[in-house]
């Protein structure tokens, strides 16, 4: 416990952008660690990427079928013996159920057994709590994560993002945006207080800096209103006024919009648009459809109205935008029910932070290309409730 305590103060006393180089150092001296690398997970959540000083850089790993894709994906330490040679642990870097990365250390021989590897995890879990706030003051942890260069537009969606999972007792939240280097308007947020989880689904309108500006102005407006603590019929009025009062309705934001209690999993809803939700429920999928009601920012002064929605313990919501239900195949035949049904079914067994993903690369197979025409956009929500 002490060298854990040890680990800890180095930690959260050093600098923003020396958080590998003082988990390095402190594993070395305490643990005797051989070699220590730090891995983030990119943006299409495709590789995990070294966070290094050249000329020691290491090389990207991808996220299927490596061992330290294995901790990533299981969210697990897992040891990896090599026939000679000290083991190898493989630590996941995760704050909060958002899965930042892996932590690998190599350890003297014989030196993995269970209490170690507790204190090793404990280390990984500050480590992602400090990366978390070391990037309000560097760019370092966000450099590492991008295989490629992003666009502006997709600079300016990230930035705008709450995270790409969450978890709670009562839920688990997952996302994933496509093309991930090059994104448009599509977008999410939540946000959860001890009662209350409120979650948006937009689909943004339009390409490059217009779209992501339009769907920033949008997010900030609804944000404004919920830091208000009003209503969320009234949070999209008031967003739609913003959108309108700025382009008079030359341009406009699709939103599906949630405020779920967590004590009894009551929901009122507004559909403002064209997100989609499907419920698996029982080991049966289905499409849920609300009344519709106009986008953000269409016309000027629209009401907005919340229904009423339950979500029992045991389902499984995922919301996604028409760059998925709408995606056309070589032959023109469109994704749609059907096909998201049988994503579902498939990808039951997996965490919410992985079904995103795992629903993206089906819909790239349809598609028939690697490159989308338009952004793809999924969620997923694991409801366990109280």
């Amino acid at each position: 416990m002490n060298r854990f305590v040890t680990a800890e103060r180095a930690l959260r006393t050093a600098a923003p952008h020396e958080l590998f180089d003082a988990v390095r150092g402190v594993l070395a001296k305490e643990y005797a660690a051989r070699s220590v690398e730090l891995y983030l997970a990119d943006y299409g959540l495709t590789v995990l990427q070294p966070v290094s000083v050249a000329p020691h850089a290491a090389e990207p790993v991808p996220v299927h079928g490596s061992a330290a894709g294995r901790a990533f994906g299981a969210q697990e330490p897992f040891v990896e013996v090599p026939p000679e040679g000290p083991a190898r642990v493989h630590l996941p870097v995760t704050v909060r159920g958002d899965r930042l990365g892996v932590l690998s250390v190599t350890l003297p021989d014989g030196d993995a057994e269970p209490g170690r590897l507790d204190e090793l995890a404990d280390i990984a879990e500050v480590l992602g709590h400090e990366i978390v706030v070391a990037e309000r003051d560097t760019d370092v942890y966000l450099q590492a994560r991008r295989k490629d260069r992003l666009t502006l537009a997709a600079e300016m969606q990230w930035q705008l993002l709450p995270g790409r999972a969450c978890s709670r007792p009562e839920y688990e939240l997952g996302a994933q945006l496509e093309p991930a280097y090059a994104i448009y308007g599509d977008n999410f947020d939540w946000s959860a207080t001890a009662d209350h989880l409120m979650l948006y689904v937009t689909n943004g309108m339009g390409e490059g800096i217009e779209a992501s500006l339009l769907t920033n102005l949008a997010i900030n407006a609804l944000r404004n209103a919920r830091r208000a603590g009003i209503a969320i019929d009234d949070q999209a009025a008031l967003a739609d006024q913003a959108v309108y009062a700025h382009y008079q309705g030359r341009c406009y934001l699709s939103v599906l919009m949630f405020d779920f209690e967590l004590a009894t999993g009551r929901a009122k809803v507004v559909d403002a648009g064209s997100p989609q939700l499907l419920r698996l429920r029982d080991g049966s999928v289905e499409r849920v459809a609300f009344e519709a009601q106009l986008p953000l920012g269409m016309f000027e002064e629209t009401d907005y109205v919340a229904q009423e929605f339950q979500v029992e313990p045991g389902d499984r919501l995922v919301f996604v935008s028409d760059g998925v239900h709408a995606v056309a195949s070589p032959k023109g035949e469109a994704y749609g029910d059907a096909a998201l049904a049988r994503a579902i079914t498939s990808t039951r067994l997996l965490p919410a932070a992985e079904v995103p993903r795992a629903i993206l690369r089906e819909l790239t197979g349809h598609r028939g290309r690697s490159v989308p025409d338009d952004d793809a956009l999924v969620v997923c929500l694991d409801w366990h409730g109280r």
